[in-house]
């Protein structure tokens, strides 16, 4: 009995996978910090003189200038005390007077003869005497003049001022009461902790906030918020702290970042990406070009004939959504970039070429 005869399954095709050569262009490696915002200047509001609160010039949370009025003190008592110092300096000032023609008297009779040396010294004991007297009222005159001054409570900082701590008709304690607190805003300072495999990392580059370029140029930070949505920013870092704290490996830095529009806030949260290295010619690939075996990171190269070999390779940051290639590639090979599961080492592939793009998306970590 005879039946219809089997074809035989012909040869498989080698598996077909997207290769194209890395990316290769000038990068500058970024390294990025979590970090707080902070006023530069921020002050407590006190007053200098004691006495009760008579009014409040401001609306919680607003805007102030310097020099703007925030609180006033009863100035009742010190508007009094003022006006005993002005009529002791002018009780002061007659008794100077009288002095003074007590003694150009005695100077005409010394002068004569017909005064004993010992009423002359008298009268210009007298004279010196209220010559002091004098001062030491127009002293109190001034420190008057100052408590009536103070009992305006000036802001000395323009910035977005807090709320009242305390009500109307509260005593308040010279120097001591806290009424409210002012800050800056802009600029605004953004400070954060650098470990120290990172600090050894970009040290070179950095001294004291500044590169160390004959330029002179400054080294620009990026800053990004927690949610993303307001772009990146560009700040300066100025300021490295001499000593790193030994309980924690870290050193604080700090960056300078303009806010004229305000929306940056002190205790804000952000992510500032710092420059760890000098401009150099950088091999990128995609993380997903990148396998592992065992306890090494390796790309695919596609050789002659298309068959597969694999090479160990040493892996850097991410920059513009690639994987820098710190080691293992000169930048010629043809790798795998989709598609590895189909593939192993020494098998042939069949190849779809494709060309990479400069830049994939934004800078991660």
């Amino acid at each position: 009995m005879s039946g219809p005869a089997f074809a035989q399954p012909g040869p498989s095709q080698p598996p077909s996978v997207t290769v194209a050569r890395p990316v290769v262009k000038d990068i500058v490696e970024q390294t990025d910090f979590i970090g707080r915002f902070e006023a530069v200047d921020e002050v407590d509001i006190r007053a200098r003189v004691s006495g009760y609160l008579d009014k409040v010039h401001f609306q919680d949370g607003t805007l102030v200038k310097a020099g703007d009025v925030l609180f006033t003190i009863d100035p009742r008592p010190y508007q009094n005390a003022l006006q005993q110092a002005q009529a002791a300096v002018t009780s002061s000032q007659v008794r100077l007077e009288f002095a003074q023609s007590d003694l150009d008297r005695a100077e005409q009779l010394r002068r004569s003869g017909n005064i004993a040396d010992q009423i002359y010294d008298q009268r210009r004991q007298s004279f010196l005497t209220a010559k002091a007297e004098l001062d030491r009222a127009q002293a109190a005159l001034r420190q008057a003049q100052l408590d009536v001054e103070f009992t305006q409570v000036k802001s000395p900082l323009s910035g977005r001022i807090s709320r009242r701590l305390v009500s109307v008709g509260n005593l308040v304690n010279a120097n001591e009461t806290v009424l409210t607190n002012v800050l800056t805003l802009d600029p605004i300072q953004f400070y954060f902790d650098v470990d120290e495999r990172s600090y050894l990392a970009f040290s070179r580059q950095t001294q004291g906030g500044t590169r160390t370029t004959a330029e002179g140029a400054v080294n620009e930070v990026l800053l990004t918020l927690t949610d993303g949505r307001l772009g990146q920013r560009k700040g300066q870092l100025d300021f490295v702290d001499n000593r790193l704290d030994a309980a924690s490996g870290t050193i604080r830095a700090r960056a300078l970042f303009e806010n004229k529009d305000l929306f940056l806030t002190p205790g804000l949260f952000g992510r500032v990406t710092v420059g760890a290295s000098d401009p150099y010619k950088g091999i990128l690939l995609p993380d997903e070009a990148i396998g592992s075996d065992q306890d090494r990171r390796v790309v695919y190269v596609v050789g002659e004939n298309n068959v597969v070999n694999l090479k160990p390779v040493r892996i850097g940051p991410r920059i513009d959504g690639y994987r820098v290639i710190r080691d293992g590639l000169t930048g010629n090979e043809t790798i795998v970039v989709n598609g590895l599961v189909r593939v192993r080492p020494g098998a042939p592939v069949t190849p779809q070429t494709t060309t990479l793009p400069l830049t994939r998306e934004r800078n991660g970590t």
